[in-house]
């Protein structure tokens, strides 16, 4: 896709998105599920690997057959319903307001077990920084490495992400795996998610407390001793954390007591709009660039 049709289809997608939540509905990956399955269940069947291979082969293909034709409109709307299809699965916006609604503190941890990025993993405590933790981990999953690999790759890029995330991670997809192609299928999703977890980073530092968030990605690597050309994105929750608590200490939002998981929630929630605007912004002045030039 060309920049400018990359920039209206993130724009239509993220603004439908926002507007009409309930559309999440229709992301149904059933025929991925009955693909697997077949595939898992047949003999001398290859690597669960080829699978979204094949899916990036098939909807590049797609994609490149579209690009000309009646003037890219045709590209554009596959540009857009792909990006919506590979957006979520779950909206989370609307999971971060059903736990900043709930009437009560049942329903509230109920509530935020939907932030969790894997659904099988430990239930969530309603505490502040696993709340923060744990919205990052989803928006990295569910907006900013769809955003990237569709900025990158095009619709392919997008769907070949959410395949590789759901046979990774979600519990109806992996359970099916031996552990050898598991761990190679989790290896690939955190080679996938390396760069956008990184520009997630930086960007973070932008809309928050630069010195603090930079500080934080030091200290963690320093602990941690491996540099920053590894598959340990654990950094991502420790910055986060470290944003938030300064975004909220300096009173952006409405309070500023760091140990009240709903103010850190809610604080986390527009940081995280502001990072999505960054990069929007940043494609933007890509497509100027190119007309300019």
């Amino acid at each position: 896709m060309h920049m400018a049709q990359t920039l209206l289809a993130v724009l239509l997608v993220v603004a439908a998105a926002h507007a009409a939540p309930d559309l999440a509905r229709l992301r149904d990956f059933s025929w991925l599920k009955q693909w697997s399955a077949r595939w898992n269940g047949s003999h001398g069947a290859p690597s669960p690997l080829w699978l979204p291979l094949i899916v990036l082969a098939a909807c590049a293909l797609v994609q490149a057959a579209l690009q000309h034709a009646l003037f890219g409109l045709p590209a554009l709307a596959l540009g857009v319903l792909v990006l919506f299809y590979s957006w979520g699965p779950r909206d989370l916006g609307a999971d971060i307001e059903a736990v900043l609604k709930a009437p009560d503190s049942d329903r509230r941890h109920a509530a935020a077990q939907g932030l969790r990025p894997v659904p099988a993993a430990e239930p969530l405590a309603f505490q502040s920084a696993p709340l923060v933790e744990a919205t990052f981990a989803s928006a990295l999953s569910r907006w900013f490495g769809v955003l990237f690999w569709f900025v990158v790759l095009g619709p392919a890029g997008a769907l070949a992400y959410r395949v590789v995330q759901l046979l990774a991670r979600h519990p109806s997809f992996a359970a099916e795996l031996d552990a050898a192609p598991r761990a190679r299928l989790e290896r690939l999703a955190l080679i996938l998610d390396w760069a956008p977890s990184h520009l997630m980073a930086l960007t973070l530092a932008l809309a928050t407390e630069f010195d603090a968030v930079i500080k934080t990605w030091r200290d963690y690597h320093a602990a941690h001793g491996q540099g920053y050309f590894t598959l340990d994105l654990g950094f991502l929750g420790a910055l986060a954390r470290a944003g938030i608590d300064a975004d909220v200490i300096a009173g952006d939002g409405y309070a500023t007591d760091v140990d009240d998981p709903l103010v850190e929630l809610a604080d986390a929630h527009t940081v995280l709009r502001r990072i999505l605007y960054v990069w929007i912004a940043l494609v933007a002045l890509v497509v100027v660039a190119g007309w300019a030039s």
